[in-house]
């Protein structure tokens, strides 16, 4: 079959690297089944919306492209939504966007052919079913990055805290075989890359029934050609001592974690259901630190969690400052059907006022932190990889050092994937711009 002839896929994604590693799974699948993908939805012969349902925010953005992706299409064209708000939503997908034919959750793509061959001939259709012994390893991803490779290395979630609804829509937690993982991130070397992001809901507390997460660091970070290794998103109490180890006894492996918080307080950990307390979070912060001098920690921060008082939240602005996150994704509590936090009583409802204005008093601490630290390290020196062409500025290029600073440098494409030393000439605050240094010979690194 030519090119011209083979019907075209566009996927649009939503949501987190889990959901982008998906939409490279479904590519692939679709890519070997006679399509090809295209990077525009306009005349496409199938398009698919990979879906977040993490907020209520995310599901309404989603709803409203539907509407405006419809203009794309042609007579024939097949719309399609997977991925978590597929999941949750199911049915009624098909209810409130009519043109939408396909509606698939995370454990259904084996199918993803088969489903959107019936839809073309007019067959609307669900597959939101579990499966818990899916992890697709016979796909072959057509990865979006040709810099770094996001690898799943486990599905799933057996945590339940009370705000997610993860576990209703990823099922519960299991792991890959770690030579299957090994596997892929040997294919990932194969085609030219060398940096490997594992990821995982709770992606520390993998486990295929013989080897553990120090385990899966020590055997992918010695993987021959591999020169970067991160994960996320870790939960704090997945952190043992082999983990810790590992993590600082891999030379790989980078000196960064995100390691989300959620909260400060420990009233408010508690009806999150995060099973650990404000100390015990500060103690592996401590812990990860002694073993990693230096270590970078990103975080997530709810505020106007049901029952959170000023009092709570104060506890939580000075966790922020004890810690010193060199950045936070900070969100206001959004409600989800079916989760246990749509029960708590109204009258602990937060009004969207106070959490607004909590959520700005949080933000302006951690950027006024992040500045204050970034100033510091003007004039260091450090190893950067070369990820992207900037979005804004021309000829000047988006690198990330091993403890992810963003760091924007002069070049063009030519120089994508390739690793520079650079000294950082100056900080917008969040991101740095930086001069090469050419020479090789060894440099003092920082941070």
């Amino acid at each position: 079959m030519s090119s011209e002839s083979r019907p075209t896929v566009y996927v649009e994604t939503y949501g987190c690297q889990m959901n982008v590693s998906d939409s490279e799974l479904m590519l692939g699948k679709l890519a070997s089944a006679g399509y090809t993908p295209v990077e525009q939805p306009e005349g496409a012969d199938v398009i698919l919306v990979n879906t977040c349902a993490i907020r209520d925010h995310a599901e309404q953005r989603v709803i409203g492209r539907l509407g405006e992706l419809k203009r794309h299409m042609k007579p024939d064209t097949v719309m399609g939504v997977t991925g978590c708000m597929a999941q949750r939503l199911g049915p009624t997908l098909l209810e409130k966007a009519r043109h939408v034919s396909l509606v698939i959750g995370p454990d259904g793509y084996r199918a993803l052919p088969a489903l959107v061959d019936g839809a073309r001939r007019g067959e609307r259709a669900i597959a939101t079913t579990f499966d818990l012994e899916e992890h697709y390893e016979d796909f072959a991803p057509r990865r979006f990055d040709k810099v770094k490779a996001w690898i799943p290395v486990q599905r799933g979630c057996d945590y339940r805290c009370t705000y997610c609804i993860v576990p209703t829509t990823r099922g519960s937690e299991r792991s890959r075989r770690l030579d299957d993982v090994i596997r892929e991130v040997e294919g990932v070397v194969a085609d030219g890359m060398s940096e490997v992001v594992l990821l995982g809901q709770t992606v520390n507390s993998y486990n295929d029934g013989t080897h553990d997460f120090a385990d899966l660091l020590r055997r992918v970070g010695t993987v021959s050609g591999i020169k970067r290794v991160r994960f996320t998103s870790p939960h704090p109490n997945d952190f043992s001592d082999r983990v810790i180890a590992a993590l600082a006894e891999v030379p790989t492996v980078c000196e960064h974690v995100h390691l989300p918080m959620q909260s400060g307080s420990t009233r408010t950990l508690k009806r999150m259901l995060r099973r650990y307390t404000r100390e015990e979070y500060l103690a592996c912060v401590e812990r990860l630190r002694t073993a990693v001098p230096g270590l970078a920690l990103t975080t997530d921060v709810i505020v106007g969690f049901p029952g959170e008082t000023e009092a709570d939240f104060a506890e939580t602005l000075s966790a922020v400052q004890a810690v010193g996150f060199v950045d936070a994704y900070t969100f206001i509590f959004s409600p989800r059907d079916g989760t246990p936090a749509t029960r708590l009583p109204a009258e602990l409802t937060v009004p969207n006022e106070v959490a607004s204005e909590r959520l700005q008093r949080l933000v302006t601490l951690v950027r006024s932190g992040a500045r204050e630290r970034n100033l510091g390290l003007l004039g260091t020196r450090h190893e950067v990889l070369v990820e992207r062409e900037a979005k804004r500025g021309e000829a000047m290029l988006m690198t990330r050092t091993r403890d992810f600073k963003t760091v924007l440098v002069p070049g063009d494409a030519s120089m994508l994937g390739k690793y520079l030393h650079v000294e950082l000439t100056g900080t917008t605050g969040s991101t740095f711009t930086g001069a090469i240094v050419r020479e090789r010979q060894p440099l003092p690194m920082a941070g």
